[in-house]
């Protein structure tokens, strides 16, 4: 039987990075559900080829995270809180000979990224300045009133010497942030990405690209960043950087692979006419830039040809892949992969060979009945087709319908429903499919895998053109005889959490409904979430353009709960700094008033997404409690 608790003390593989010699991978295994105040997770290592067993380098001490390869081979370097819990990060050193790991810097704040250099000696990394004495003064006698602007710690850039264990600053980036470090080839130059300020709303609109040369510290600027770039890579003869970002200053939809020649900088567009969206970047010291692409339910291997800026299929993959690394060469991708009926493990592909699976970290899993997941496309009302997954119980065919039908909206808005194993403390898909319902998992206009223009449309239009894309599949399956319309529910996290507000407002044909850390109120997120300018975006005004009548009162869901007779549940991280606590206390703050039933739930301590056990755990028992309580049983084959 599928319980929280198998779900939340489950692991998952992430940071894969295959050796210089293209033999081991080395990559961190982390908990789902945390049980200690601090997160914590462990180096692994496996064999590049699957012929040995793998095996944990580090004993979680900490957080393990971010392994880096010397460039020999010999060693990994990581990123780990382990001297203090939650408070610095520093580099560690590990000889893959047994010995214990080796703390290369004692930083007093947390290191934020790091990069070994080529030269094999120097380690470039990101890192705020530690507190000085007037921080220490205003801690210790509680004088610490906070001026917006003021003392605000930039993460900057330095280098650390391997054999002295000296730390030197490049100054010549002034008080700007460092968001992104890449060094080229020879390690003679870092490319990196630098904001004004620390806020993150800075990488839609304020970041710039600039070169600095390691050795003098002389920095200049290339070119101003399109919006979000990041994950940046050099070619092999270090005189052209590429890097993701969005297609155009207006555009938040879909990320694009962007190359700028650092004689003449103009970024220019590489994936224009690609049917589907970048979401991964990685480029070898002697390899070809190489792309993980979403792809309608799957995931494309694209290469980049440096010559003709031309792009070629590598490979496909089934569901979805992330975390992708590989040889210097190129030869050897080493990558996260999780298809329908399997959790996410490490693999490798090497040449034009199939993939090679490294790791069976969920072995418990062997002996639960899945859902089935079979792949749907239907039909919108302009014509445009719509792809998504339909999850039925264990043993049920369409046959067997109508079925209760809980209808799952991803987040984002640019996310999207690969057809991979829909399982997590946010995934609902085969947690609801167990307990008896069928479950609709719909890709709607907005998010990944069908190029940029797709993605776009949800712009100052959330709500509209994606939600009658999601009521169009429902209407289809009702019609089909596969979903009983008199036993509809829909639910989601983040934007799926604002889809399910909205719909609820838009009619009354939803039994239940499940908002997880969803928006009520665009105007008042442009005023609290940590993007505000992406927020304004897509509730396509500001509060602060005039009385109004304002775009994002209409798409937002606020506006409409005078309509709403569904049930919700609510729920919410207490310090979620994304998608702020008082969007769903708002929301059921309005809900009461009409008398509508509600249950509003909080989770101390958690962020936009819920990491502590417990908190898992109690989520995810809540979510089929609510939808049996309003939605009544699902599906059994013993009752049929």
């Amino acid at each position: 039987m599928l319980t929280a608790e198998l779900i939340a003390d489950g692991v998952t593989p992430r940071e894969p990075q295959i050796s210089p010699d293209g033999r081991s991978v080395a990559f961190v295994v982390a908990p789902e559900g945390r049980r200690e105040e601090q997160p914590s997770s462990a180096i692994w290592l496996a064999s590049a080829t699957g012929d040995a067993a793998v095996r944990q380098l580090t004993a979680s001490l900490g957080k393990d995270r971010r392994p880096r390869w010397s460039i020999d081979g010999r060693a990994l370097f990581f990123l780990s809180d382990r001297a203090e819990r939650g408070k610095r990060t520093n580099v560690y050193r590990l000889s893959l000979d047994g010995s214990e790991a080796e703390a290369m810097t004692d930083w007093r704040t947390k290191i934020d990224a790091f990069e070994p250099l080529a030269d094999g000696t120097t380690i470039a990394f990101l890192a705020p300045d530690p507190p000085d004495d007037e921080d220490r003064r205003r801690e210790s006698t509680r004088d610490d009133a906070e001026v917006f602007g003021e003392r605000w710690r930039p993460a900057r850039l330095r280098l650390l010497d391997l054999a002295s264990r000296g730390i030197s600053t490049l100054d010549a980036l002034g008080d700007r942030h460092v968001a992104h470090v890449a060094p080229s080839p020879d390690g003679a130059h870092l490319a990196v990405v630098t904001w004004p300020t620390p806020e993150i709303d800075n990488s839609l609109r304020n970041a710039d690209l600039r070169l600095v040369e390691t050795a003098t510290g002389v920095a200049r600027v290339v070119c101003i960043l399109p919006a979000g770039a990041q994950a940046l890579a050099w070619d092999a003869h270090g005189e052209r950087v590429y890097f993701l970002a969005y297609r155009r200053p207006d555009s938040r939809g879909g990320l694009a692979l962007f190359a700028v020649e650092l004689a003449s900088p103009t970024p220019i567009c590489l994936t224009d006419e690609l049917d589907g969206c970048p979401v991964e970047l990685w480029a070898g010291a002697a390899g070809k830039p190489t792309l993980l692409v979403a792809a309608g339910l799957d995931t494309m291997i694209v290469t980049v040809d440096p010559a003709t800026m031309t792009l070629t299929r590598r490979t496909l993959l089934p569901g979805e892949a992330s975390d992708l690394h590989g040889t210097p060469d190129g030869q050897t991708l080493t990558l996260c992969w999780n298809d329908a009926t399997t959790p996410p493990e490490v693999w490798t592909i090497s040449g034009g060979n199939s993939p090679t699976r490294l790791t069976r970290l969920r072995p418990e899993l062997d002996a639960i009945a899945w859902g089935y997941q079979t792949r749907l496309r239907w039909t919108a009302s302009d014509g445009l087709a719509i792809d998504g997954l339909l999850l039925l119980p264990p043993g049920a065919t369409r046959a067997d319908g109508p079925f209760p039908l809980m209808t799952l909206v991803h987040g984002g808005p640019y996310g999207r429903f690969a057809d991979r194993l829909q399982l997590g403390w946010s995934a609902w898909g085969q947690w609801l499919a167990t307990a008896g319902y069928a479950v609709l998992l719909p890709n709607p206009r907005g998010g990944l895998g069908r190029g940029g223009a797709f993605a776009d449309t949800v712009a100052g239009a959330v709500g509209q053109e994606d939600w009658a894309d999601i009521l169009a599949g429902i209407d289809d399956l009702a019609a089909r005889g596969i979903a009983d319309p008199d036993r509809l529910g829909i639910g989601g996290w983040s934007q799926g959490g604002f889809m399910t507000a909205w719909a609820v407002g838009q009619t009354d044909r939803f039994k239940v409904g499940i908002m997880g850390a969803g928006v009520s109120d665009w105007g008042m997120m442009v005023a609290e979430s940590d993007l505000p300018h992406f927020e304004a975006m897509l509730g396509g005004s500001t509060g602060w353009e005039g009385p109004g009548p304002h775009r994002h009162d209409a798409l937002s869901p606020i506006s409409y709960v005078h309509r709403v007779r569904t049930p919700i549940l609510i729920l919410h991280g207490a310090d979620d700094e994304r998608v702020p606590v008082s969007q769903g206390r708002f929301f059921a703050r309005g809900l009461r008033e009409y008398g509508v039933p509600i249950e509003l739930v909080v989770y101390p301590r958690e962020p936009h997404g819920i990491r502590e056990r417990a908190h898992q755990i109690d989520l995810l028992n809540r979510v089929r409690a609510w939808t049996e309580r309003w939605m009544g049983p699902g599906w059994t084959a013993a009752e049929r």
